[in-house]
């Protein structure tokens, strides 16, 4: 709808062009409007590190984006027990601003403001949000698979090799979407040590969620607790919307 609303206001001030530049420009945006469709109806999340605690057992994450087609700005934080795989006491928060953000915002602003308002959270559960997470894998995929994928990566200060496969259950269509998911997770030591952990909780059925891949992975400075960041295809009303959740193992 934005990209539409840009297009005629582009067709407007490019009216005194010749005919022919101006035909070349709008052929340009309505192409780029054509992708854009494709790719994202919906609205997209930007995901944030916050880091962990001092010990690596507390996690804590936040995204934020603008709401479509209201474009009103949201946000949202979560603080993780890695031991548990789940979220502590109170341990999440989410805000949405009544008014739509202006030319120029993303949103961020109001992500800011909600974790300001919970600084005494964030204090007692000791997360630094400088003791962020070491990336050991991030997904360059424009188009990942729907259906699970098969990771491969390394830890190349500890010298772990890591193997993870995300298995996907998904049940229903429309309004009836079902689905839920876990992570084979497979470490293996340089002295070729292996142990096997099963992640996440596939017995929880999340409505809506047509699709889930894994983003990236983080390990704290400890090495102990590994973090699978997962990208959610949420089914919306023209497509999908993007959002992000966590899966938490102590190694």
């Amino acid at each position: 709808m934005l990209l539409k609303k840009t297009i005629l206001i582009i067709s407007a001030l490019t009216s005194l062009l010749p005919v022919s530049v101006r035909k070349f420009i709008l052929t340009l945006l309505a192409l780029l409007f054509l992708c854009v469709s494709g790719l994202y109806a919906g609205d997209v999340a930007s995901f944030v590190d916050l880091g962990f605690s001092s010990d690596g057992k507390t996690y804590m994450f936040g995204q934020y984006g603008v709401l479509s087609p209201s474009l009103k700005p949201w946000a949202e934080f979560f603080i993780v027990s890695v031991q548990n795989n789940n979220f502590v006491q109170n341990g999440r928060g989410s805000f949405t601003h009544d008014s739509p953000i202006k030319a120029g915002q993303d949103g961020s602003g109001v992500f800011y403001q909600l974790l300001s308002n919970n600084s005494n959270l964030v204090n007692r559960h000791g997360i630094n949000f400088q003791n962020q997470g070491q990336p050991l894998y991030i997904s360059r995929n424009e188009n990942p698979p729907a259906n699970g994928e098969t990771i491969e990566f390394r830890d190349f200060i500890s010298g772990k090799y890591y193997k993870a496969e995300l298995i996907p259950y998904v049940e229903g269509s429309g309004r009836n979407l079902r689905s839920a998911f876990c992570i084979k997770l497979e470490s293996r030591t340089q002295s070729g040590q292996v142990k096997n952990y099963t992640v996440g909780t596939p017995q929880i059925r999340r409505p809506g969620i047509a699709a889930y891949n894994i983003k990236r992975v983080l390990i704290d400075p400890s090495g102990e607790s590994i973090i699978f960041v997962i990208e959610m295809k949420r089914a919306a009303e023209d497509g999908f919307d993007i959002r992000y959740m966590v899966e938490a193992q102590r190694l």
